[in-house]
C-alpha cells in the first residue's frame, strides 16, 4: 500500500499530467523569471522517486512541468516564486524556492486518498468517480490474527455480504453470500478472481492479498455476464511498485492453539447412576468416560510467509511463500499447505510495452481418519455416536480390543478414528502472463491468457477391526479416486482515455474466451486378505471377485465466450455516467438460447462539487448514484441441455427408432434450455463530513430473477423422462445497506478508527411456472431432519417470503408427556392424531438485521483491533435439543436439561420435529481481538520494521439460544437456520505472532 502509487503515476495520470503541462507552457504567457532551479522529488516514507508529480508556480498556472521517470525536474521561476507540488496518493505541498537552486523534497503519502483506488471490472477507478455500488478493502483494514482464507479477511466490513464460520475442521471454508438467495438450483457463490484470472478463496494465501473489492450490485457486475448474479469479489495480490531500485524481504509467522467454543453438556456416568438410584433404566457398565474428551485434542497450528521484492521501476518482481499446518480438535483431522508465487514485470520502450508474468503453485495435503466433505459429516457422525455413547461404557475391553455394543447406529466414537485411514494431495499450477501495450497517449491494448492445472488424488480405507466388519460384513475397505481440471483464459481488452476541458471520458472493449475440461476416476472394493494394503491394493479385495466392487469415470467440457464494452464520462467531476453491455455465449446451453445480453448503466452527482454547496465547509463529499443491470446465473453443469442415457444391462431404450439394449434415458432433450437473468436496481449516497473523518454509504437495491432453472413435471411420452430441467419461475429480493466509517481521536499519538455496516434483505418466490409448464406445485420442500425423523424442515411457497421453516406448531404437553400441536383449522389436538396437512409456517432462518462494528486503536507503538459482529430477527432449528433433549430412547445419552420439565410436565415422547425446538437465533459475537507492539524504527539493525502481536477469534457469543452456535448454521441454500447435529464444532482461537522486515 506505501508504494502502490508508484506504478499509478507510470500509467494513465503521468500521461496526462505530462499532457498538461506541456499545452499549458505553451498555450500561456511565459512569465517573467530570473533564474532556472532543478530538483528531484521523492516518496517520504521510502524515498523513492516519483515520477509524473505536477509542478506550478503558485499564482500562474502557465508556468509548471511534470517530473521524469528518475523523479527530476528542471523549471525556469522569478525569485519569489512558491511551487505547489500535487500527486495522486499524496499530500499537496507548497515550497518556498528562495534563493534556492536545488531542490529535494519529500512528498507524505495521502492514506485517505489512496483508499480512493478501487478495482472495477477490467480496470480501476478513483471512488469518487464510481457510480455503482462497490467496496473496497485495502490491506491495512484486512482482519488480523488467524484467517482462514480471503473472505476472513473482509469478515462483517462489506454491508449486504455476509460471512460465517459454521465449522472448526482445518479443510473447511466460510460460508459467503453476497444480497440474499438469488437462484434454485444454480449457484449463488460469488465469482471469485484473482487478478483477472478466476479462482477461489483459497488460491492464494491471505497473506499476499493487497486489496479485496466487491462488486455488489448489477450495474458494477454486469461486465462479467452469465457468472455474476451471485456477485464479484476482485482480490489483488501485492506487487513490488516501486520506482526505484527495492529490496525488501518481510517475513510473517503466527502459532495457535484451539478449543471448542461451546460443547454440549451430557449426563455423565455418575448422573446415570444417579437416575438408576431413581428407579430410571439406565444401563450402568461401571466406567465414567467423557467420550467428547476422547475423541478431542489441543490442536497447535503454525503459520509462515516470506515475501520478497526486488528490482526497480524497468524490471522488477514479487516472490511469497506461505505454509500452514493447521490441526483440528478432532484427533486425526489435520491438513498442511504450501502456495508458492512469483509475479515479474518488465516495461520497456519507453514504458509503452510492460509484461508481466505469474505463477501461483498450491499443494494442499490432507490427512486424517475419515474424508471431509460438504460439512464435514463424517467427523461430525464420529461427533454424533460421542454425544449419544453411554458415559458409563469404556474405550476398551478387558481383552484391550474396543468396546463395541449392539446397534446399527451405535459405535464406538474412537475406534471410528482410528481404525480409519484417509488421504488426499491436492495440485495446482496457475500460470499467466499480460501484455500491456500503449502505442499512443491514453491508448492501451492488454492481452491476458492464463492456464489453470489441478489434481486431487485421494485414499480412504478401514481395518479389520473397523465397524464396517461387525455392521456390514466388510472384511476392510478401500478407496481410490482422482479427479483433473484443465481451464483456459484469454482476454483482449483495449482502453482509450481522453480529457479536454470539463470533459473526462474512458472507453473499454474487449474479448474473453474460457474453456475447462474436468474428468475424475474412482474405485473401491472390500473383503481384504489383510489391511495392511491400505488403499494400495484394490485388486486384492474379494468384493471384486463377487462382482460387488464399484467403479466409475467422467469427463466433461465446457466453453464460454463473451464480447464487451464499457464507456464513462465525467463532467467537471460533479455528472458521472457509466454504461456497459456483455454479450456472451457458453456452450453449457440449448442451441436456441447459447447467446445472451447484460447490459448496465448509472449515473452519478457530485452535489458536493456544486457552487451551492461551498460555503459548507464541513462536506467533504456527497454524491448520488443510480443504476441498473442484468446478470446471469450459469447452468451448475454441462449437458444439461442434451439427451442422456445411463447403461443398465437388464433394460433398453429406443434410440433413433431403433431398441438398444443396455441404455435407459436419464434426461431429455431440451434445446430452449437458458441462463437464468437477474435484474437489479441500486440507488444509493456517499458522503463525507470533516474532511471525511466522518464517511460512509447508503444503499437500496432491488431484484428480480426471472427464468429460474427448475425440475418440472412433464408428460411420458413425448418426453423420455417424467422430468426435465426448464427456465420457469421468478424469485424477487431487496434490501438495504449502510456503512459508517468514523474518526472520533486523531491525533500524533493517538488514533482510533471505527467502523459500522448494515444490512436487511428480504426474499420472496414470485412464481414457480411460465406460459408452458406448470409446477405440480406452488411450492417445494427444503432441508432434512435426518433419521429417524425424516421429514423436511422448510418449505418455500409462490408468493411467500423464502427461509420460513415447516412444522407442526406446539402447544404444550398433555398430562401423559406427549405433544400437543395445533392442526389447520387452529385446533389442539395430541400429535398422534396429527397429519402431513396439519404442518404450518414457523420463523424464518434468514436474519433481518446484519451487523458489524469493527475498532482499531492506535497509541504510539501499540496498536489494538476489536472486530464484532451480529444478526437479528431469525430463528434456528435446534436439531442438539430435538434429538438429545429427549429421554425417551435409554439406550442413548441425552443433554442434561432433557430432564428439565416443560410447562411443568415431563416430556414422554418419540423424537419428532415441533416449533418447540426453533429458538431466536440473535446473537452478538466478539469474534476477533488483536493486541501489537511495532518496535521503533532502526531499534535492530539490518531490520526496517517489527511488530509482535496476540489475537483471539471467536472470543464470546452473546446469544439466548440454547444450541452450540447461532452462527454455525446454514446461510445459503433454501433451508438456512438448520443448526444440524452431525458437525465439526466451531472454535476458539488463541494466535501469537511476529512480523517482520528487512
Amino acid at each position: 500500500m506505501k508504494r502502490k502509487l508508484s506504478m499509478l503515476a507510470q500509467q494513465l495520470p503521468a500521461l496526462l499530467l505530462r499532457s498538461v503541462a506541456v499545452i499549458l507552457l505553451l498555450s500561456g504567457s511565459i512569465m517573467a523569471a530570473d533564474r532556472q532551479i532543478t530538483g528531484t522529488v521523492t516518496g517520504s516514507e521510502d524515498n523513492a522517486p516519483l515520477p509524473g508529480v505536477s509542478i506550478i508556480v503558485k499564482g500562474n498556472s502557465t508556468v509548471g512541468t511534470v517530473t521524469d521517470t528518475e523523479g527530476k525536474f528542471k523549471l525556469t521561476v522569478p525569485d519569489d516564486a512558491t511551487l505547489v507540488l500535487s500527486y495522486i496518493g499524496y499530500v499537496t505541498q507548497e515550497i518556498t524556492v528562495g534563493n534556492q537552486s536545488a531542490l529535494t523534497i519529500a512528498l507524505n503519502s495521502d492514506q485517505k486518498q489512496l483508499s480512493e483506488v478501487v478495482v472495477v471490472g477490467y480496470g480501476t477507478q478513483k471512488k469518487g468517480d464510481v457510480t455503482s455500488s462497490i467496496a473496497s478493502i485495502k490491506r491495512e483494514d484486512f482482519i488480523q490474527g488467524t484467517v482462514r482464507d480471503a473472505s476472513s479477511l473482509i469478515q462483517g466490513k462489506v454491508a449486504g455480504l455476509r460471512i460465517t464460520t459454521p465449522s472448526g475442521s482445518p479443510t473447511s471454508e466460510n460460508q459467503i453470500n453476497l444480497r440474499g438467495v438469488n437462484s434454485i438450483t444454480g449457484t449463488t457463490t460469488p465469482l471469485i478472481l484473482i487478478d483477472g484470472i478466476p479462482g477461489d478463496l483459497n488460491t492464494v494465501a491471505p497473506e499476499d492479498i493487497e486489496s479485496v473489492d466487491v462488486l455488489k450490485d448489477g450495474s458494477a457486475a454486469a461486465i462479467y455476464g452469465t457468472r455474476a448474479t451471485g456477485g464479484v469479489i476482485l482480490i489483488t495480490t501485492r506487487k513490488n511498485r516501486s520506482a526505484t531500485n527495492r529490496t525488501t524481504v518481510e517475513y510473517n509467522n503466527y502459532v495457535n492453539f484451539q478449543t471448542i467454543a461451546r460443547r454440549p453438556e451430557l449426563l455423565t456416568g455418575d448422573d446415570y447412576r444417579q437416575k438408576i438410584s431413581e428407579g430410571i433404566a439406565y444401563t450402568d457398565y461401571g466406567g465414567n468416560t467423557d467420550w467428547l474428551k476422547e475423541i478431542m485434542q489441543t490442536p497447535v497450528s503454525h503459520n509462515h510467509n516470506l515475501t520478497f521484492f526486488g528490482g526497480n521501476s524497468q524490471t522488477n518482481f514479487t516472490g511469497s511463500i506461505n505454509y500452514r499446518n493447521w490441526e483440528g480438535i478432532f484427533q486425526r483431522s489435520a491438513q498442511n499447505r504450501f502456495t508458492g508465487r512469483a509475479d515479474l514485470n518488465h516495461s520497456m520502450f519507453n514504458n509503452k510495452l510492460k509484461t508481466n508474468i505469474q505463477i501461483i503453485n498450491q499443494i494442499r495435503k490432507t490427512n486424517g481418519a475419515v474424508s471431509p466433505n460438504d460439512n464435514d459429516a463424517a467427523y461430525g457422525y464420529i461427533y454424533r455416536q460421542a454425544i449419544i455413547r453411554n458415559p458409563t461404557d469404556r474405550v476398551r475391553n478387558e481383552a484391550g480390543g474396543w468396546q463395541e455394543r449392539d446397534g446399527y447406529f451405535y459405535e464406538n466414537p474412537v475406534s471410528r478414528i482410528y481404525e480409519s485411514n484417509y488421504g488426499a494431495t491436492f495440485k495446482e499450477m496457475r500460470m499467466s502472463g499480460s501484455l500491456d501495450y500503449a502505442p499512443i497517449d491514453n491508448l492501451n491494448f492488454k492481452l491476458l491468457v492464463s492456464n489453470v492445472q489441478n489434481s486431487n488424488l485421494e485414499g480412504s480405507s478401514t481395518t479389520f477391526n473397523h465397524t464396517n466388519t461387525r455392521l456390514s460384513n466388510q472384511n476392510a475397505t478401500a478407496y481410490r479416486g482422482t479427479n483433473a481440471r484443465d481451464q483456459n483464459l484469454l482476454e483482449l481488452t483495449g482502453n482509450y482515455a481522453k480529457s479536454f476541458g470539463k470533459h473526462r471520458f474512458t472507453l473499454l472493449g474487449g474479448y474473453s474466451w474460457q474453456d475447462e475440461t474436468y474428468e475424475d476416476f474412482s474405485a473401491s472394493n472390500w473383503d481384504f486378505p489383510t489391511d495392511a494394503y491400505d488403499w494400495n491394493n484394490l485388486g486384492a479385495g474379494g468384493a471384486l471377485q463377487k462382482g460387488q466392487a464399484a467403479m466409475g469415470s467422467t469427463k466433461n467440457k465446457w466453453q464460454l465466450a463473451g464480447f464487451f464494452g464499457r464507456l464513462t464520462y465525467s463532467l467537471d467531476e460533479k455528472y458521472l455516467f457509466m454504461a456497459s453491455v456483455r454479450r456472451e455465449g457458453s456452450s453449457r446451453f440449448g442451441v436456441n438460447n447459447q447467446w445472451g445480453t447484460f447490459p448496465a448503466a448509472s449515473i452519478g452527482w457530485r452535489i458536493s462539487k456544486e457552487k451551492f454547496m461551498q460555503g459548507f465547509e464541513n462536506i467533504s463529499e456527497i454524491k448520488l448514484r443510480a443504476g441498473i443491470g442484468v446478470t446471469g446465473t450459469i447452468a451448475g453443469a454441462p449437458y444439461l441441455s442434451q439427451i442422456s442415457y445411463n447403461f443398465d444391462r437388464a433394460q433398453g431404450a429406443f434410440v433413433g427408432g431403433k431398441w438398444v439394449p443396455g441404455f435407459i434415458p436419464a434426461r431429455n432433450f431440451n434445446p430452449n434450455l437458458k441462463w437464468e437473468k437477474k435484474e437489479e436496481i441500486n440507488a444509493g449516497i456517499d458522503f463525507g463530513f470533516y474532511k471525511n473523518r466522518i464517511n460512509g454509504s447508503v444503499d437500496y437495491y432491488s431484484r428480480n430473477v426471472r427464468d429460474l432453472l427448475y425440475n418440472f413435471p412433464v408428460p411420458v411420452p413425448p418426453y423420455l423422462i417424467s422430468s426435465m430441467l426448464i427456465n420457469a419461475g421468478r424469485m424477487k429480493n431487496s434490501g438495504v445497506e449502510v456503512l459508517l466509517n468514523v474518526v472520533p481521536i486523531q491525533k500524533d499519538d493517538f488514533q482510533w478508527n471505527t467502523g459500522f455496516t448494515y444490512s436487511s434483505n428480504k426474499n420472496k418466490l414470485v412464481s414457480l411456472s411460465n406460459d408452458q409448464f406448470q409446477a405440480a406445485n406452488d411450492f417445494f420442500d427444503a432441508g432434512g431432519t435426518g433419521e429417524p425423523i425424516q421429514t423436511s424442515t422448510h418449505r418455500v411457497k409462490v408468493g411467500e417470503p423464502i427461509g420460513r421453516f415447516f412444522v407442526w406448531k406446539s402447544v404444550g404437553i398433555d398430562d401423559k408427556g406427549g405433544w400437543l400441536i395445533e392442526n389447520k383449522d387452529g385446533e389442539v389436538i395430541p400429535i398422534a392424531n396429527a397429519k402431513p396437512e396439519d404442518r404450518q409456517y414457523y420463523g424464518n432462518g434468514i436474519p433481518k438485521h446484519n451487523v458489524g462494528w469493527n475498532n482499531s486503536v492506535r497509541y504510539k507503538n501499540f496498536d489494538l483491533s476489536v472486530n464484532m459482529r451480529g444478526a437479528f430477527g431469525f430463528d434456528v432449528l435446534n436439531f442438539q435439543s430435538m434429538y438429545y433433549n429427549n429421554t425417551r430412547n435409554k439406550a442413548y445419552n441425552m443433554l442434561k436439561t432433557a430432564y428439565d420439565p416443560i410447562d411443568g410436565k415431563m416430556l414422554n415422547n418419540d423424537l419428532v420435529y415441533v416449533s418447540h425446538y426453533i429458538e431466536k437465533g440473535d446473537y452478538w459475537k466478539i469474534d476477533n481481538v488483536t493486541f501489537g507492539y511495532s518496535l521503533p524504527a532502526n531499534t535492530i539493525k539490518g531490520i526496517k520494521n517489527a511488530r509482535i502481536f496476540v489475537s483471539g477469534l471467536n472470543l464470546a457469543t452473546i446469544t439466548g439460544y440454547t444450541g452450540i452456535d447461532p452462527e454455525g448454521v446454514r446461510i445459503t441454500g433454501f433451508d438456512p437456520g438448520n443448526d444440524h447435529r452431525d458437525k465439526y464444532p466451531t472454535t476458539r482461537t488463541f494466535t501469537a505472532g511476529l512480523n517482520v522486515t528487512f
